[in-house]
C-alpha cells in the first residue's frame, strides 16, 4: 500500500510500505495481553523485608519451653518481637517473576496498533531530517504546524541525532528510535510519528 510522507514544507509525496504492519488485522485481545505485560514489568518490585531468617542475631531459644509460665517462644528473631523478621513482607524484586513476552506477540501487537493509528489518521511519515534543528523554538513551531502535539516520533539514527535535542524538553513528545519503542508507547500518545529511514528499519524489524 502507499502513504503519503511529508517534507517540513508541507508537501506531499507517495511512499510505499508494507501491508503486514500498516493495513494489518488488528487483534485488541493480543493488544490487551502485551499491554498488561508490559505494564506489569515497568513496575519496579523494590520494596523488601528482612524475613526471620534473614535479621541478625542469636537463634538460642530465650527461655526453657515449660516452667516459666509464659507463652513458648524460640529466638528473639521471630515476628512477633520488635527487632525481629517481618512476617508476609514484600521479598525485592528478585521474587517476582517476569512476564515473558513472545517476539511474535510484540510484532502482532505493533502491527495491530499502527495499522489501527493509520486507520484513524494518527500516523504521520516525514521525509529524512537531513539538517539540524538546534533550537526548542523552532521544533515546537514543527509540531504544532502538523498538529503533532502529542505524539510519539520515532526516528532513524541520522534523524534522530539531528532533532533530539531541541525536542527533548518538549511536552508530551517522545523521540525515540526503532529499537527502543513498545507498545505501550504507541497506545500512550496519541499521533505516531516516523521517518521515511525509520519506516524501512521498522519493515526489516517487523516483518
Amino acid at each position: 500500500m502507499k502513504l503519503d510522507k511529508l517534507s517540513l514544507d508541507g508537501k506531499k509525496n507517495p511512499i510505499e510500505v508494507l501491508d503486514k504492519i500498516f493495513s494489518a488485522k488488528v487483534n485488541k485481545k493480543l493488544v490487551s495481553g502485551v499491554l498488561y505485560k508490559t505494564n506489569a514489568n515497568y513496575k519496579g518490585r523494590h520494596a523488601k523485608t528482612k524475613q526471620q531468617n534473614e535479621v541478625s542475631g542469636a537463634t538460642a531459644k530465650i527461655y526453657a519451653q515449660k516452667g516459666t509460665g509464659g507463652a513458648r517462644h524460640a529466638s528473639r528473631k521471630a515476628p512477633i518481637f520488635v527487632g525481629g523478621g517481618i512476617a508476609h513482607g514484600p521479598k525485592g524484586e528478585l521474587s517476582y517473576k517476569k512476564r515473558k513476552l513472545n517476539k511474535s506477540e510484540k510484532k502482532l501487537s505493533i502491527a495491530s496498533l499502527v495499522t489501527e493509528k493509520n486507520n484513524n489518521k494518527d500516523l504521520l511519515i516525514f521525509s529524512d531530517f537531513n539538517n539540524e534543528i538546534k533550537k526548542t523554538k523552532e521544533m515546537n513551531l514543527i509540531i504544532k504546524k502538523f498538529d503533532i502535539t502529542n505524539s510519539l516520533i520515532v526516528l532513524d539514527k541520522n534523524s534522530k541525532a539531528k532533532i533530539e535535542k531541541s525536542a527533548r524538553n518538549i511536552p508530551n513528545v517522545k523521540v525515540t528510535d526503532v529499537n527502543h519503542f513498545s507498545a505501550f508507547d504507541i497506545v500512550k500518545f496519541k499521533k505516531v510519528v516516523f521517518t521515511e529511514s525509520s519506516i524501512k528499519e521498522l519493515e526489516k524489524r517487523y516483518s
